[in-house]
């Protein structure tokens, strides 16, 4: 998630300036072959041109409308995981009760199913993060090195040591149970209710606050869903495609149609086709960017939603219930893009 109220022309550059030279280089054939060579031939009426511009700009809204809508979902499922894992907290902290046990003993179970719980996040934002064949670090040749590169200098590859050693000893004390399992989250909560039902058996549960805690886990399940429903069905590559498709005829089209047009406005009036065809097929290209690199919310670039941040802020909140003094620090931005 980009957190800077402004992009900057370095950060715009980065993302998209590198299409600036192609297209400068095709608006200057183009002008050269109609000015130089007298290819005035090449040149095509205006008006169609601009139906198709028209039409592509539409179709760019309405992917660029969906991209931002599973967005704007996996942010809300991920904030029905804080709201969840905070009540898990609050009721493994107040629920968990037995005479028969001493404080220690008591603590001990408190602490389990706490940090199990963080264990889960950690591990669902993991299998979130594993790539699919659609997004753009499996492209192939030059594409996918560029979307690697992005993912190192800008994305999970500037977080990557975000847990210690002595964290990962803490949540992943069970990891035998789960860890060779084809869906470690799902095991994990599996696990957990596993033990509420064993705490049951033991009387330390009561089974009104049995069901209470079950309910949390089906919770639990159900925001992990949704997310594995965002990751592993992608927008429907007919849409995404076609709009790559028809900005690149439209591009193509661009300088024909206004070659003529700019060579009205006397000797010189051919070259400025030049920044402006540049100008406006560059605009077209970014409106296909940003739409193409939100429509995966999950892949471990700058514009993903900030999962790392929102682990840490769930994982302090709870060591916080369970009294814990020595707390990790919140995930901090860096180079203004904050996971």
């Amino acid at each position: 998630m980009i957190v800077k109220k402004t992009i900057t022309l370095k950060g715009i550059f980065e993302f998209a300036g590198h299409h600036v030279y192609w297209l400068t280089a095709y608006m200057f054939i183009i002008s050269v072959l109609y000015k130089v060579v007298g290819w005035q031939w090449i040149s095509i009426p205006w008006l169609p041109v601009s139906l198709i511009g028209i039409a592509v700009a539409f179709y760019l809204g309405f992917k660029n409308n969906q991209s931002y809508d599973r967005v704007w979902e996996a942010r809300k499922i991920w904030g029905g995981i804080v709201n969840s894992s905070r009540s898990w907290g609050m009721m493994v902290n107040s629920f968990i009760l037995n005479n028969q046990l001493t404080d220690e003993e008591i603590r001990k179970i408190k602490t389990r199913l706490t940090y199990r719980h963080i264990a889960w996040l950690y591990i669902l934002r993991e299998q979130l993060l594993v790539s699919t064949q659609w997004e753009h670090v499996n492209l192939k040749h030059l594409f996918g090195k560029i979307a690697v590169q992005r993912r190192e200098r800008f994305g999970i590859g500037q977080f990557k040591n975000y847990l210690n050693e002595k964290q990962k000893a803490n949540y992943y004390a069970d990891a035998a149970e789960w860890d060779n399992a084809a869906n470690k989250a799902t095991q994990i909560i599996n696990l957990q209710s596993q033990d509420l039902a064993q705490l049951h058996e033991e009387e330390t549960l009561h089974m009104r606050r049995q069901i209470e805690l079950q309910k949390i886990l089906s919770d639990f399940y159900d925001h992990q869903g949704k997310a594995e429903r965002i990751k592993k069905f992608p927008i429907p590559r007919q849409y995404a495609n076609m709009s790559f498709i028809f900005t690149c005829i439209f591009i193509f089209l661009l300088p024909l149609g206004i070659v003529a047009e700019f060579a009205k406005l006397e000797e010189a009036g051919v070259w400025l086709m030049i920044p402006f065809g540049t100008i406006v097929g560059w605009i077209y290209v970014v409106m296909e960017l940003i739409g193409d690199y939100s429509e995966n919310p999950f892949e471990g670039l700058g514009t993903d939603i900030p999962m790392l941040s929102i682990c840490r802020t769930i994982e302090i909140d709870l060591l916080q219930m369970l009294g814990e003094t020595e707390l990790p620090q919140p995930i901090q931005p860096v180079n203004d893009i904050l996971m």
